[in-house]
């Protein structure tokens, strides 16, 4: 049995228990009766692998030829900068959250912890949506790719090409490699991290010689890809905004490194340094491929399955081509499988926690690896990759990727002195009960200000009113100014001695502190705006099914059901022997 704090009121069976939340280690969970944890086996190589083989997939070798044919045009290299900044501010509050709080799960386990189980489970459902469909982004990438080697795709052998039924296209060669790729992340942790950071480091060997030979050929034809009459932006900036919403979740690879906390050996140190190298390594790579890319061939005449090679063949360096298309397959297995590791372990976090069948976290003995959950997300994978296309699985990703950055924001610092862990973090006297409500309010501003300010910049939800009429105009001004007042008034109001004592301390600590997270949630929100309302849909439906399972079987289940809850000040007591 568990203990809770009370901070407020019982957390009792009902809408109520949508407030409950876990301790920082599981381990005073006793979780599942005692199951035995993930092995620590990883180091920052093993995590750089991950991070960077997950990140450098999708995005490079399927999405840009898409993204620029139909929304950036040659200004794909600034898109992707915006996107890798979005992503940048999301992972500096995932280091802190990993190191604080360093067990399996990722956003869901932090936002368990910080915020409560409904917003958890919520975040929790979307995120095994997410990965399933990183994994079948990239494995539909494989196909088109492996054409290449047999002289195109009516070449194919009839098992691995696509056909299309009804009006849909399904991709068998995509479920296999999915399936296959499941089987080998059952092997165990290290097995598969090493297989990962080969095939990585070949994809990466495969795009330096992308930049540099790329960069000798549009040197010698003037760069012709920028010499357009539309210009360098023929879509707006809006249509410049609108691919870095669809390139996002190409750097979600950063998530992938977070979700393996509890397999890490030294994740106070090693976590951050995995997060920073690899989404460093990958913006750098993506942008300046991207500005080769764009500048080979004109945007309108790339492939949008097979950009780069395509774009090699039209000098006519078909053995250049073959190498690419190497690189990309290697990519493409690196980042299927960087997308089934997290996705199995976030299931195993949420089956723990009660709120999913026990089926879900039995690890085995010999690899010491959730085997069944990851077949599980095997085969959920495979079935989204055999009948959906990449276009609409993008839009989907980024929709699921935003909306875990303002928990840095519920965490503080500067901790009382002479306090424990879990006498500060539930402080109940009355200048912190105070200080929350102001916090609250000030919280509540902010989300206004957001939703004001983005709604009215964006082109998506005022199509009707010109980008510099004085109406958006004076909107935007507006939302801003209630977004700054919302966020100057929560740095003024100081912060209660919960986080300088938060789960475990000693790690990375996210820097400025409510600025990067706010900003961090600004920029999210705007790139989810410009999102299509089928997007927004398909991810309705999902959430909504989900919704349907918490309240069937998650909340009734939860092992914070039968938890204790006692006042703060009892709390040594039912902690002592």
């Amino acid at each position: 049995m568990g203990v809770v704090k009370d901070y407020g009121g019982q957390c009792l069976m009902g809408f109520s228990g949508l407030r409950r939340r876990k301790q920082v280690d599981s381990d005073n969970l006793r979780i599942n009766h005692g199951d035995q944890q993930l092995a620590k086996r990883l180091n920052i190589i093993d995590l750089v692998g991950i991070g960077v083989g997950t990140t450098i997939g999708a995005g490079v070798y399927i999405l840009i030829g898409t993204v620029a044919r139909e929304q950036t045009g040659p200004a794909l290299p600034i898109a992707f900068l915006i996107a890798g900044i979005a992503a940048a501010l999301s992972a500096f509050c995932y280091a802190e959250l990993s190191c604080r709080c360093p067990s399996a799960g990722s956003a869901y386990h932090y936002s368990y912890i910080c915020i409560g189980e409904g917003v958890a489970w919520i975040i929790g459902w979307a995120l095994i949506l997410e990965y399933a469909i990183g994994a079948s982004v990239v494995a539909r990438g494989v196909t088109p790719n492996l054409a290449l080697y047999f002289g195109g795709q009516g070449n194919l052998p009839a098992f691995l090409a696509r056909h299309t039924i009804y009006g849909i296209v399904i991709d068998p060669c995509a479920a296999a490699l999915v399936i296959i790729g499941t089987i080998l992340m059952c092997t165990g942790i290290k097995e598969s991290s090493l297989v990962q950071t080969i095939v990585t480091s070949i994809n990466v060997c495969a795009l330096v010689f992308v930049i540099v030979a790329g960069s000798y050929l549009a040197s010698k034809s003037g760069w012709v890809g920028y010499e357009l009459s539309k210009g360098y932006v023929p879509f707006g900036v809006n249509g410049v905004l609108g691919g870095s919403a669809t390139v996002f979740f190409s750097y979600i690879g950063f998530d992938s490194v977070t979700a393996t906390a509890e397999e890490v050996k030294n994740p106070k140190r090693d976590l951050p340094l995995g997060v920073g190298i690899s989404l460093s390594l990958s913006c750098i790579l993506y942008m300046l491929l991207s500005f080769v890319i764009v500048g080979l061939v004109p945007y309108y005449d790339l492939d949008k399955d097979t950009p780069i090679s395509s774009a090699f063949s039209a000098y006519g360096v078909e053995w250049a081509a073959l190498v690419i298309t190497t690189g990309a397959v290697m990519a493409l297995l690196a980042a299927l499988m960087g997308s089934l590791l997290p996705q199995s372990r976030i299931l195993m976090a949420m089956a723990r926690d009660g709120l999913l069948p026990s089926f879900f976290s039995d690890i085995d003995k010999r690899t010491q690896v959730p085997v069944k959950g990851t077949m599980a997300i095997g085969i959920l994978a495979a079935a989204i990759a055999f009948f959906m296309d990449v276009s609409e699985l993008a839009g989907m990703m980024f929709l699921l990727t935003s909306g875990d950055d303002c928990q840095d924001l519920i965490l503080n610092r500067d901790p009382y002195p002479g306090a424990t862990v879990d006498q500060e973090a539930f402080l109940d006297n009355p200048k912190g009960q105070r200080r929350r409500r102001l916090a609250l309010w000030f919280l509540t501003i902010i989300f206004i200000g957001v939703l004001l300010l983005t709604s009215s910049a964006s082109a998506e939800s005022l199509p009707s009113i010109h980008a510099a009429s004085p109406s958006r105009v004076t909107l935007c001004g507006i939302g801003g100014t209630i977004f700054l007042v919302g966020t100057i008034g929560l740095a003024y109001i100081g912060q209660d001695g919960a986080a300088g004592v938060f789960g475990h301390t000693g790690g990375f600590t996210c820097p400025f502190v409510p600025y990067l997270p706010a900003a961090c949630i600004l920029l999210n929100t705007y790139l989810l705006i410009n999102l299509g309302t089928g997007t927004w849909v398909r991810v309705s439906v999902w959430l909504l099914i989900g919704t349907v399972v918490y309240l069937s079987y998650g909340r009734t289940h939860s092992l914070l059901l039968n938890a204790s809850y006692v006042p703060v000040t009892h709390t040594e007591d039912v902690h002592s022997p």
